[in-house]
C-alpha cells in the first residue's frame, strides 16, 4: 500500500520532525509512506472571511495538484467522523482488501481546508473536538497509521 500524507506548511520543530521520522521508519515494513509538504499561504494575523477563503483556496490548489486521480482521499476535518483506533485500522484494512493501493491523508493549514479539497475527499475523519496545531496533527496521524497496521497484524503495541 502507498500512503501519502499531504500537509500544509513546513515543519520546523525538531521534536516533531524526529517523531515523524521514527514512525516513517517503523512503517517501512508495512507500507510505503511519504509526507508531502505544500507551502502555506502567507497572510496577516487578522483576516476577513473573504481573505480566509482566498488563503484556503490557494493552499487547496496546491494540495489538489499533489493528488493522483486514482487515490482514495481522507481529509482530516474537525467535522469529520470520529473513529476508534480499531475502526481506523479496519478502514485501512478494507481499503487494501478492496484494491485501493493509494491512500492520501490531507492535513490543512491553520485555517483548515478549502471546499474544493473537502469535495475531493472520499471521507473525512476527525481526531476529536479539541483543536490541535496542524504540525502536531502530522505526528498524531503517523502514530495512528502505525497503530492501525499493528492492530491489523495482531502485533503487540496497541493496548
Amino acid at each position: 500500500m502507498n500512503i501519502q500524507v499531504i500537509a500544509v506548511g513546513k515543519l520546523k520543530e525538531k521534536y516533531l520532525i524526529q517523531g515523524i521520522n521514527e514512525y516513517l521508519k517503523r512503517l517501512g515494513s508495512y507500507a510505503k509512506v511519504q509526507v508531502v509538504e505544500v507551502s502555506d499561504e502567507k497572510a496577516p494575523e487578522v483576516l476577513s472571511t473573504a481573505e480566509m477563503k482566498q488563503v484556503k483556496n490557494k493552499e487547496g490548489e496546491r494540495i489538489l495538484n499533489k493528488i493522483s486521480a486514482d487515490a482514495h482521499v481522507i481529509a482530516l476535518a474537525i467535522n469529520g467522523r470520529q473513529k476508534s483506533s480499531e475502526e481506523f485500522s479496519q478502514n485501512i484494512d478494507q481499503l487494501m482488501t478492496y484494491g485501493k493501493s493509494k491512500v492520501v491523508f490531507i492535513i490543512g493549514g491553520s485555517l483548515g481546508l478549502s471546499e474544493a479539497v473537502l469535495a475531493r475527499a472520499d471521507e473525512k475523519i476527525s481526531f476529536g473536538k479539541m483543536t490541535l496545531p496542524h504540525q502536531l496533527m502530522r505526528l498524531v496521524l503517523m502514530e495512528q497509521i502505525y497503530r492501525a497496521f499493528r492492530i491489523m497484524r495482531g502485533e503487540p503495541y496497541h493496548k
